[in-house]
């Protein structure tokens, strides 16, 4: 069964699915060995990693891509991958699903702002027309082509547009042919439940952000309200910048990292990149 087969099963399951956020591969690793069955690309993080800016539009879609498949690549569990707005036009998103499919990618989000787009926690969001996102989820499903990879429609709407606009766009992109409906933003725990009382026959999909406009719910309290999916997309990030400026500060103020409690040890990251199994390799293969 391939990863994406795997998503669209666990779609029909009973659980909610929980995403932790990797912004690079070694993060999707720790991810698959803490026992998530599922990891998600984030495109926030992304920017951060590779290029050192905010999430503005400056990601491009070959570098998602990349990332994306550098995470399959190294992990077993389906990848639900965050491809922006498609990178333009509906030929532009057939060309994402396809190098998606190429990828093995389990899942992607489109969403309906406009280029450039933002982080759907900043001010200032614009949205293309309803019509021109309907497109969009249109070529989507022909360019998948009887491919399981699963298509989440997001509309960032809410922010500009209000809660009934956005709840608009997510019944024609889910009439268009998207899996799940993501409406981005929401800023109460009434605009949760307005979304789940919505879509009663979609699955839902959620994002958690520490800081953002959406209140922050566990993942249990999200499925008792009625979501299927939900993401915690930067938890991953935060973590590791707090830990890093904390260990670069005692380093800079002491002249060692001696004493410094966040760090993992030497035996303990060789396992975690499962250097065991290339010292195996190189012994089966080594020229005596």
């Amino acid at each position: 069964m391939s990863r994406a087969a795997t998503l669209r099963e666990r779609l029909e399951g009973p659980e909610i699915i929980v995403m932790p956020g990797a912004y690079d591969v070694l993060t999707a690793v720790l991810i698959e060995r803490a026992g998530f069955d599922t990891v998600f690309t984030t495109g926030f993080g992304a920017s951060a990693s590779m290029l050192g800016v905010p999430d503005i539009g400056l990601l491009t879609m070959p570098e998602a891509v990349d990332l994306a498949r550098r995470v399959t690549n190294a992990v077993s569990i389906p990848l639900v991958a965050d491809m922006d707005t498609g990178y333009g036009n509906p030929l532009n998103v057939i060309r994402t699903v396809e190098q998606c499919i190429a990828a093995d990618v389990g899942g992607i989000i489109l969403e309906d702002q406009e280029w450039p787009k933002k982080c759907g926690h900043f001010a200032g969001k614009r949205v293309i027309p309803l019509e021109d996102h309907v497109q969009k989820i249109r070529a989507a499903v022909d360019a998948r082509s009887g491919h399981d990879l699963v298509l989440i429609a997001r509309t960032d709407a809410r922010a500009p547009l209000g809660m009934d606009e956005a709840v608009r766009r997510g019944r024609a992109y889910r009439e268009a042919g998207a899996d799940v409906v993501f409406i981005e933003a929401p800023r109460s725990l009434e605009d949760l439940e307005t979304i789940v009382e919505a879509f009663p026959d979609a699955p839902l999909f959620a994002n958690m952000i520490e800081g953002g406009v959406t209140p922050f719910l566990s993942y249990q309290e999200l499925q008792e309200i009625g979501f299927k999916m939900v993401v915690y997309p930067l938890s991953s990030l935060f973590t590791t910048a707090n830990a890093v400026a904390r260990m670069l500060g005692v380093l800079r103020e002491t002249g060692t990292t001696a004493g410094f409690d966040y760090k993992v040890s030497f035996e303990e990251f060789e396992a975690i990149v499962d250097t065991p199994k290339y010292r195996a390799m190189e012994s089966e293969y080594a020229v005596s």
